[in-house]
């Protein structure tokens, strides 16, 4: 197994890790720590994951042996700050393991993205004896939590949501039906997003409010597990809150502001996203590279012709830009830039690409692409969910528009502005 000395604690004189910067200006370069971490993500995925994948994938067991030694080696839950036991790194840092998962297994890397998802509002707007208990249990043991806003009639659609919950004296009584989401069956806790303005047409920014709740509570019903095409080894199921009670003091910010907190979590988790995904563009990459140099046709390797070659170029080049793309949306979160808008930037184009390049890597594989015995197919089946979650494809493209469009009428002009 692999030591976790490395990351153990991070040194005092680097204040975590911090994406590198060229006294020129513009630099693509990674700090030595960026690249001490990058690497032992990969050595992780490459001895724990990859050897393991189609056989999580085949059983659609959790993957908790392998959740457990990445707990071990600090690739678990890096972002927490050093005071509730995490490693406090950067964004930039939980990017390079959130790209070496998706490299590796995407099923496997999603429930332990998804403590990313989850912790994430805890550290944005919780109280400090909130972030002590919730974010500490995570550091301490090898759990999961779970991120819960999507119900079976709202989706995209957050100002449909059913789910309310009611203050009474001291509590709030959840009540209502979520629906996929990821880690419900295993969760030690769940960020809930629920209506608490009894007004149908309060603004959506008035209506809802954040809250952590004990996976423990009574009331809180699991699900079956899902049997989903793709990430078959994460777990995702239907929650139901049943008179549920809440202490006020685990309200994540301001009471009927949840949907701000909701929101501001994307924007540094999208980028976790997008870096999955390339992860996975990256390894039908290499699967049909590899294939396309082995295998022959009309006397020469398939590589050789034009149909082929021009299929890996547009896959190496989407994954080149989606990786710049994605690391440069996880610096503007770091720096306090555009969060939001480069992360809808980085999680649509890197979600496209990966169904693009997965759906290529069937191609190029011909009919052993669509077999079980390689690769490919999984990657295919698994590739899909990125256009959906944290966001469809086509929420990304109203978010960018919208910024877009205001950033001209602000400035007559996007290159100006």
């Amino acid at each position: 197994m692999l030591s976790s000395k490395l990351f153990t604690r991070v040194p005092s004189t680097v204040g975590g890790l911090r994406a590198a910067h060229s006294a020129s200006g513009l630099s693509f370069d990674f700090s030595d720590e960026h690249l001490a971490l990058q690497s032992t993500a990969k050595q992780f995925v490459k001895n724990e994951v990859i050897p393991k994948a189609a056989e999580y994938d085949r059983t659609m067991a959790f993957p908790w042996e392998i959740i457990k030694k990445a707990h071990a080696a600090g690739l678990l839950n890096t972002q927490i700050p050093e005071e509730y036991g995490g490693l406090g790194l950067d964004l930039v840092a939980d990017t390079m393991i959130a790209e070496a998962l998706g490299y590796g297994c995407s099923g496997i890397g999603t429930p332990m993205l998804v403590n990313d998802l989850a912790s994430t509002p805890v550290q944005i707007a919780g109280s400090e004896a909130v972030k002590k208990k919730f974010l500490t249990r995570l550091t301490e043991e090898p759990l999961v939590a779970a991120y819960c806003v999507t119900e079976p009639g709202a989706g995209s659609d957050v100002a449909g949501l059913k789910t309310r919950a009611e203050k009474k004296g001291d509590e709030y009584i959840l009540n209502g039906n979520k629906m996929w989401i990821s880690n419900g069956g295993f969760a030690t806790f769940f960020f809930v997003l629920a209506r608490t303005n009894p007004n149908p047409k309060a603004p959506t920014g008035k209506a809802f409010t954040a809250f952590v709740v004990d996976g423990d509570t009574p009331g809180i019903v699991r699900g079956k597990k899902e049997i989903n095409v793709g990430q078959r080894c994460a777990d995702t199921r239907a929650i139901t809150f049943e008179d549920v009670r809440i202490p006020a003091a685990q309200v994540l910010g301001t009471p009927g502001e949840g949907f701000k907190v909701a929101m501001k979590t994307f924007d540094k988790t999208r980028p976790l996203v997008a870096a999955a995904a390339i992860g996975l563009a990256t390894r039908a990459l290499d699967e049909a590279a590899r294939y396309a140099l082995e295998r022959k046709t009309f006397g020469t390797a398939i590589a050789n012709h034009q149909a082929v070659s021009f299929m890996l170029a547009d896959m190496v080049t989407n994954v080149e830009l989606g990786r710049l793309l994605t690391y440069r949306a996880a610096q503007e979160v770091e720096r306090g830039g555009d969060a939001s808008y480069y992360a809808s930037i980085a999680k649509r184009f890197a979600a496209d690409s990966a169904v693009e390049a997965a759906t290529n890597a069937i191609q190029i594989f011909g009919g052993a692409g669509f077999n079980t015995e390689y690769p490919v197919e999984k990657l295919y089946r698994d590739s899909k969910i990125f256009q959906i979650y944290e966001g469809t494809s086509q929420v990304q493209r109203l978010v960018i528009s919208r910024q877009l469009l205001q950033k001209v009428k602000n400035n007559g002009s996007y290159f100006f502005a």
